[in-house]
């Protein structure tokens, strides 16, 4: 996968921790189940859904729901916009921490 190039840029929306977190679990991927990230972050599924339905609204996330095996999943992958915003993101907290 290649890393979309971005300037640095602070990026309020990502910044809160838990969106951060959410954000760089999703970035050396193409996708993750809504059940590996509640997982992997330990939060409860509602505060999850809360984050990225944040996500989501911003075009940062992509949210698909399917059935598999007769079982609903939900698997979420960053957009091109959001792998963009994280890296710039990721660039000016390294700018800010580096002075």
């Amino acid at each position: 996968m290649t890393k979309p190039t971005s300037k640095a840029h602070f990026d309020e929306l990502i910044h809160a921790p838990l969106r951060l977190r959410i954000c760089a679990s999703l970035a050396p991927v193409d996708w993750a189940e809504f059940a590996h990230l509640k997982q992997n972050l330990g939060v409860a599924d509602s505060v999850l859904s809360k984050h990225l339905k944040q996500l989501g609204d911003a075009g940062y996330v992509d949210i698909e729901r399917f059935t598999k095996l007769g079982r609903s999943h939900v698997r979420v992958s960053l957009t091109t916009a959001g792998r963009r915003a994280y890296v710039g993101h990721v660039a000016a907290l390294r700018e800010i921490t580096a002075n």
